[in-house]
């Protein structure tokens, strides 16, 4: 009995660590490096970092809350066409009465090879690998034998036996991506990557050899001007991870309040993304020059808008970018796709 139930929690922990990596954050496009390693560095500028907190369902049961940051500095090689972005994503999230908790850092190597010296043409190739770190608390756990006559007491004695309550693992990805300009003063892209690819194993019982599913992932995104002071975004993303799939969508249009110059705008965006049969988040973000600030909520229409009454949570994110000022001449000929 006591195996089972420790395979069970296991299995369980796997389940909501899963949940929590794909489905997690409504502004997936401001987290490049947990759609596609080879996104890293895909803006225009040297440096970008980039920060999201969110938390959800607190009307169904403990709030699942979840912190992210990610940074990414590009660097040219060679001549001013080629060029390599490194970085680093870390996220922290903690769920349930459990307080099950994963922390990752991800480092991420990224090469962009240019196609066309004279247009934003590039392929990329990225390896993304790091530490992943899980705990979860015993203490918020309730068993069958803590039930007395119908009542439950965290007093009551039980006699269930956790003797692991910590796993730690290796997780490799990689990602492919490719940019170019469309239209007049338009951009895209498109791109795969596949997580998870040394299968870690992930149960907090050994014996349980459970291992994380391969996630195989497809990303395309695309902005065009209207006319000098509106553009439309559009992106989508679709992954597959054992029996599970999901696709997310979203569309967004953006007006210059004002024009400092071609980088520095005050801009506010309107728009939200769709995730099939899952969420619709609304969103608003405000572009200030270097700096941008967005917030979303969601909105649930799954089977569990019954037990949430459609109310899913909050997310705030939070970015900046720029350019290196001793390279500012040189980057302008690193030429990429911005989003």
């Amino acid at each position: 009995m006591r195996k089972r139930v420790a395979i069970l929690i296991g299995a369980c922990a796997v389940a909501l660590m899963g949940k929590a990596q794909d489905l997690n954050f409504s502004q997936f496009y401001e987290l490049p490096l947990l759609r596609n390693p080879a996104l890293a560095g895909v803006f225009k500028g040297d440096v970008r970092a980039q920060s999201v907190h969110r938390s959800q369902w607190q009307s169904v049961t403990v709030p699942f809350k979840t912190t992210g940051g990610s940074v990414e500095v590009k660097f040219p090689i060679g001549n001013y066409y080629d060029f390599l972005t490194i970085g680093a994503q870390i996220t922290h999230d903690v769920a349930g009465d459990s307080k099950l908790r994963r922390t990752q850092l991800l480092p991420v190597v990224n090469f962009h090879k240019s196609l066309n010296d004279n247009e934003d043409m590039y392929l990329s190739g990225a390896f993304m690998g790091g530490l992943v770190s899980s705990q979860f608390d015993p203490r918020g756990l309730k068993w069958d034998d803590q039930f007395v006559g119908g009542q439950y007491s965290p007093t009551n004695p039980t006699s269930q036996v956790l003797r692991n309550t910590g796993q730690n693992y290796f997780d490799m990805n990689v990602g492919l991506s490719f940019t170019a300009p469309v239209g007049y003063g338009g951009k895209y892209f498109v791109g795969a990557a596949m997580y998870h690819l040394n299968r870690p194993a992930v149960a907090f019982d050994a014996t349980a050899n459970t291992k994380l599913a391969p996630k195989y992932i497809v990303n395309a995104g695309v902005n065009f001007p209207l006319n000098d002071y509106d553009k439309l975004t559009m992106y989508a993303d679709y992954f597959r991870q054992g029996g599970a799939e999901q696709l997310m969508i979203g569309t967004f249009y953006t007006h210059d309040l004002i024009q400092y110059d071609e980088d520095e705008t005050v801009a506010l965006t309107l728009g939200g993304i769709y995730r099939w049969n899952d969420a619709l988040a609304p969103i608003v973000q405000l572009n200030y020059k270097k700096w941008t600030a967005g917030l979303s909520y969601d909105i649930n229409v799954s089977k569990l808008t019954t037990a949430s009454a459609a109310r899913g949570g909050f997310e705030f994110t939070i970015g900046f970018r720029n350019f290196i000022n001793s390279r500012i001449i040189s980057s302008y000929k690193m030429k990429c796709v911005g989003f």
